[in-house]
């Protein structure tokens, strides 16, 4: 098994957002400032890796008619410690993500990982496929939350990024997410579709 390939796979080839097309939901609610998108990255990440780390060390010992409750449990369990952290010490960011935060113990990126790749995978492999596909996640999130703010706040990280410059407040509403998300799946097809002519 090629290790680097599981680990680079998840940020541009399967990214899960702008290739595979999951969890739009908290991509486009919780991209309004970059600080989000990096807590809901870290929280995510965090859940996917240890999650299939889990699941892969008991997969062999799962009955199959009971493998997605088994997944939605151990799933939930990595996401109630990520919430509980972030409200102990970080309790602006928990704030912020509100209701999505809970929602990635159903998110369909993590449980399809899990159904898809850990509950077939070894250890190693399934931690760097989380890692990998975490990673890939939070790009997005970054770089759609960034465009974000910077157009619809005129701020980057809390910070005023031009001075005097008039906001474009729709950035911030849902038709700005919509949006920004349409011109990044536009640019990676773009990208894509000149790699493969090239090949």
């Amino acid at each position: 098994m090629n290790y680097f390939y599981e680990f680079k796979k998840g940020i541009w080839l399967k990214n899960p957002v702008l290739v595979l097309n999951l969890g739009l939901c908290p991509v486009l609610a919780v991209t309004t400032s970059a600080s989000n998108a990096l807590w809901m990255a870290i929280a995510s990440t965090f859940v996917l890796v240890f999650s299939n780390v889990l699941i892969s060390l008991v997969r062999n010992y799962i009955p199959p008619h009971i493998r997605i409750p088994v997944f939605i449990t151990i799933i939930a369990t990595f996401v109630t410690l990520a919430e509980m952290t972030l409200h102990a010490f970080y309790p602006a960011a928990y704030r912020s993500l509100g209701i999505y935060l809970s929602l990635m113990a159903v998110n369909c990126i993590i449980l399809g990982r899990a159904e898809e790749f850990a509950s077939k995978n070894g250890v190693i492999a399934s931690a760097l496929d989380g890692l990998g596909l975490g990673l890939g996640f939070g790009l997005t999130l970054f770089v759609l939350a960034s465009i974000r703010e910077i157009l619809g706040a005129n701020s980057f990280l809390g910070y005023t990024f031009i001075d005097g410059m008039e906001p474009a407040a729709v950035m911030i509403l849902a038709p700005g997410a919509f949006f920004t998300l349409g011109l990044m799946l536009w640019g990676m097809n773009v990208i894509n579709s000149k790699n493969k002519k090239e090949e």
